[in-house]
């Protein structure tokens, strides 16, 4: 970018005369403001023809998808923020043209070697693109999976944590906690020296410590070399004496090489002295203070060339580098779990279901499965208590410690076993008692059935490792500090807290330093992922936990961090599981990254941040086919003048999302009670969720929503009413579960990972279409069944394609061309089954058509139109019904997801669970999802909804506010009750917001 320049001349008067030439920043932004608007075919376009073009990005003819040779310049350097309904072409505009074609560009201009490593970018389908600089796509799809990655390693502030530690920590005994130091020989005497005069000790060389074996060599040499003492097991003997040692026991020999006394003129011989006894040892040795107690702990000094406890523990680090702090490397992972940080094994707590029962009342739930087990581990169990003197009828918390830890793990003693049969014959035997858990185990490892595995499977978690305690590495490497604290503490710490602790960090002399560069970069990561609202999650918190939103706000942290300038960013929807409260926070950080010099392309449905970007462009102005047009592009304040764009009309309030007159009631006898839940960051709360009614859970992001819906309450109910064995969190008991019959679960994920998954077969709706096809005339005629009209299997599909349509052709240094078959021009199907005609259509005919068009198409079949229907309801008539599954964003997948659901008939018994559901909608699809759960609510069913979209928390009739704050200062129940009652809490961030809206609506009203 051009900067400011002052120049000066002189002028006819001698006058001194300044020009300034305008920055292309302020030009642009000058240009922007005066641009006119103008209206083509209802379309409301600012001109910025006149702007210079290396200041702007001009698309001419875009045709990607459903994109109707779209037009369209847009401002460089500025945030550019488009929206639109779902499906409607936003991201086939900025991610499948825009990205693309500056990521293929940038591919194009390395060499034919290196673009072979690369992969290959298609040409996106557009004229031209002009001004287009590198392009970094930052989207929602999930992170690393690897169970090795964490935020600190994604980030890269995990690396110089580990350059922090290996220049300026300070190495301790894992034992004993004494800071571990290596000494040279001059620091030894110098120590030594500084003890009080007439001070006696002796200086001793350990040659032998702890190891089995007679050792007469070792004693013939010593008297060969002339010392005449050694100090063996801890008693002194005279080498000159005959030495027997027992083979089979440990021993411990130290040389006595001199004794001496503190005095004058000393130094030469201690110098010499202490150099033998290094030399003797290895690099070890002990000063024996002899006129003090055996007792004393100061009696013995121990000294060490290299690293070593002074009090003589045995120390494994012999470096102290980078390496030695990673757990991805053998020098400082943790020998038990190799650095992963946990093992599969039985969790105690999923064993013991509920602590308030006792042993006779079955609180060992796997040992409660049939009556022959329950009564023989019972008679092993009443053997246990008679030998520890407890009672089976004490509930199962207040046994003691040690007693509830020998029923788990197991002791080495024998258990006598006394009962009567049901013949009444007293039956007695004694035999040993592993424990539930060993038990457990054991019967893991050995079972060659699945499904007994599966069973074992359902009592185990990913439990830390006992050996580090979940902190992946060994304990030498733990004890290395830096300001008291542990790389493991400081990965430990909220990004909040850690930020805080490395700026109240204060290093002095070398130390200062070597760190201050280090220390640099650390602060400034830590502080964008603060920006970016992500100061509750941890260095150490595994990358696969993260949500897709986290995922996609760190990647936007780590390329604040990386400074880039003149670079085309397109990020997809970064406000996603984003609250309102931090909203603010990301925008700032939006607007930083383009003040550096950098283009923002986002897509994006989030109010505030259309209201907030320098440019808006609205495709519409419907979805799919009736979609792929721009409705308005230019300031973001002039939208709401734009005639066609549904966006400008919700946002200038010509459009609303109703708020409900009325809530529906909640009744206390018909809920689903969540009791003592305390996995990750919930603080062992209890919640009650209503049934028969519209539950929003709602709250700060890292708040302990995720945890609460879909890791305790969702498996539990999974297991208990559709039979899915399910680890859920940490909690003691769920009550009210008889109340329901089914739970659903309508998640992100895809509807399949291959193109031949779609729409049409996922929902079921495939099968029914291909027979009625079977049933007309002429199948029936030439016997084709069912079968005949699948694109997966031999008989009707075209065989030169194997039914995908299209052939993919290898080029070498080229990207892979997809092309029609030329067989069946890319429909699929054989010339045979094609003549099969329902209607004048083919089969292909109807896969290709948008679900609307199918919906009427066939109307004459319930069976049929039911699920079209449902599709149509929740949003997506646009779609075609044979469009690849990988094709559909995340939104389209939960809603197809979704209507397969809602066309199954209902019992109203039924509890839906909604994770974000709004992600990817507009405001117009989110007031039509709304219809549809309010539908299911209608019909007696249970909906439970993970949200922050303030459109669906006011149309609940119950919230549930977790917080306050997230990671550690959330996992807390704010508010519940209904939206007017939270509005009302102080507490609540989510009241905050919810307040004025909800005023806003009566006023309207």
């Amino acid at each position: 970018m051009a900067t400011k320049r002052a120049g000066t001349k002189t002028g006819a008067n001698g006058d001194v005369v300044v020009e300034r030439v305008m920055t292309s920043d302020s030009f642009l932004t000058r240009e922007i403001k005066k641009a006119p608007m103008r209206e083509d075919h209802g379309a409301l376009v600012a001109d910025i023809s006149h702007i210079p073009n290396d200041l702007k990005i001009t698309i001419q003819g875009a045709r990607e998808h459903n994109l109707k040779n779209v037009n369209l310049a847009v401002p460089r350097n500025r945030m550019v923020v488009f929206t639109g309904l779902s499906g409607s072409g936003k991201s086939s505009l900025a991610f499948d043209t825009l990205f693309a074609e500056g990521q293929r560009r940038y591919v194009e201009s390395l060499s034919a070697y290196a673009r072979q490593f690369l992969g290959q970018m298609d040409k996106p389908d557009v004229d031209f693109i002009e001004g287009l600089s590198p392009a970094v796509s930052i989207d929602q799809k999930t992170t690393n999976r690897n169970p090795r990655s964490t935020v600190g390693t994604i980030t890269e502030i995990y690396d110089y944590l580990r350059l922090l530690f290996a220049r300026t920590g300070v190495p301790h005994c894992p034992e004993c906690g004494e800071p571990v130091s290596a000494q040279t020989p001059q620091q030894m005497v110098d120590t030594l020296l500084k003890n009080p005069e007439r001070t006696r000790f002796q200086i001793l060389a350990p040659v032998v410590r702890g190891r089995k074996g007679e050792f007469e060599d070792l004693l013939e040499l010593l008297r060969g070399d002339g010392y005449a003492r050694a100090l063996i097991d801890g008693e002194m003997r005279q080498l000159s004496d005959d030495i027997k040692l027992t083979k089979q026991k440990k021993h411990t020999i130290e040389v006595v090489v001199d004794r001496l006394v503190i005095r004058d003129g000393i130094r030469q011989r201690l110098t010499d002295s202490v150099e033998t006894a290094l030399k003797l040892s290895k690099g070890v040795m002990v000063a024996d203070f002899v006129d003090l107690d055996e007792k004393d702990p100061n009696r013995r000094q121990p000294f060490s060339e290299h690293r070593a406890c002074p009090n003589g523990h045995q120390l494994q680090l012999d470096e102290i580098e980078p390496r030695t702090f990673s757990f991805n490397a053998p020098y400082g992972a943790c020998p038990a779990c190799d650095g992963i940080g946990y093992k599969l094994e039985i969790d105690p707590d999923l064993v013991i279901a509920d602590d308030s029962k006792s042993l006779a009342d079955g609180v060992i739930e796997p040992w409660g499965g049939g009556k022959t087990a329950t009564e023989y581990y019972g008679h092993i169990l009443q053997g246990l208590a008679d030998e520890l003197g407890f009672s089976m009828k004490t509930p199962w918390r207040d046994l003691p410690e040690d007693v509830r830890h020998d029923i788990l793990y197991g002791h080495d003693f024998k258990v006598n076993v006394s009962y009567r049969n049901r013949w009444g014959r007293l039956r007695e035997y004694s035999t040993g008692f592993e424990g539930v858990v060993r038990t457990l185990m054991r019967r893991y490892n050995e079972t060659d059935s699945d499904q007994m595995k599966q069973y074992y499977e359902s009592y185990m978690r990913e439990v830390p490792c006992q050996a580090c305690q979940g902190r992946r590495l060994r304990p030498e490497v733990l004890a290395v500090t830096v300001d008291g604290e542990s790389i493991a503490d400081v990965c430990d710490m909220p990004v909040e807290k850690g930020l805080a602790w490395v700026n109240g960090l204060e290093l002095t002399g070398a130390a200062a330093r070597i760190a201050g560069e280090v220390l640099k970069e650390i602060r400034a990561r830590l502080g964008f992922l603060n920006d970016v609202g992500l100061n509750y999650l941890t260095l150490s918190r595994a990358a696969k936990t993260l949500s897709g939103g986290e995922a996609q706000r760190i990647r936007l942290a780590t390329q604040i961090g990386s400074g880039l300038v003149g670079v085309m960013y397109v990020l997809d929807e970064p406000s996603i599981g984003l609250h309102q409260r931090d909203n603010e926070r990301l925008i700032e950080t939006l607007h930083h990254l383009r003040d550096l010099g950098n283009t923002l392309i986002v897509v994006e449905h989030d109010q505030e941040t259309i209201e907030k970007a320098d440019w808006v462009v609205d495709i519409g102005p419907g979805a799919g086919e009736h979609g792929g047009e721009v409705v308005y592009s230019g300031p973001a304040r002039k939208l709401v003048d734009a005639p066609r764009s549904i966006t400008g009309d919700y946002i200038a309030g010509r459009r609303a999302i109703e708020t409900p007159d009325s809530r529906r009631k909640v009744s206390k006898t018909r809920q689903l009670r969540v009791v003592g839940a305390r996995e990750n960051n919930l603080k062992n709360i209890n919640v009650n969720f209503p049934l028969g009614v519209m539950t929003v859970v709602t709250g700060v992001s890292g708040s302990g929503k995720s945890t609460l819906v879909n890791t305790i309450l969702y498996p539990v109910l999974a297991d208990k009413l559709n039979g899915a064995r399910i680890v859920p969190g940490k909690h003691t008991r769920i009550e009210g579960v008889d109340q329901c019959d089914k739970v659903i679960h309508v998640d992100q994920n895809p509807i399949g990972r291959t193109p031949r998954s779609n729409p049409a077969t996922y929902t079921g709706v495939w099968d029914k279409i291909r027979t009625l096809f079977a049933k007309t005339p002429e199948a029936q005629v030439r016997g084709y069944g069912p079968g005949r009209f699948s694109f997966n299997v031999k008989g009707g599909r075209c065989e030169a394609c194997h039914g995908d349509g299209t052939l993919k052709i290898e080029m070498n240094f080229l990207p892979d061309v997809y092309v029609e078959c030329e067989e069946c021009h890319g429909k699929r199907y054989n010339r045979e089954t094609l003549e099969v005609k329902y209607n004048g259509k083919t089969v292909s005919d109807v896969l290709d058509m948008p679900i609307e068009e199918a919906a009427q198409f066939f109307k004459a079949y319930p069976s049929i139109s039911r699920y079209l229907d449902t599709l149509v309801q929740v949003g997506l008539g646009y779609i075609r019904l044979g469009q690849p599954a990988p094709t559909l964003s995340g939104g389209e997948s939960q809603r197809v997801k979704l209507a397969t659901e809602l066309q199954r008939r209902s019992t109203g018994k039924t509890v839906y669970i909604l994770d974000e559901p709004t992600t990817g909608l507009h405001f117009e699809d989110v007031r039509k999802l709304l219809l549809v759960l309010q539908g299911l609510v209608d019909k007696g069913n249970t909906v439970i909804v993970i949200e922050h979209n303030l459109d669906v928390v006011k149309s609940a009739d119950w919230i549930i506010d977790l917080g306050p704050e997230g990671g550690d200062g959330g996992g807390t129940i704010v508010a519940e009750g209904t939206p007017e009652q939270v509005a009302q809490c102080e507490q609540s961030w989510t009241g905050k917001f919810l307040k004025p809206m909800l005023e806003n609506a009566k006023n309207a009203n």
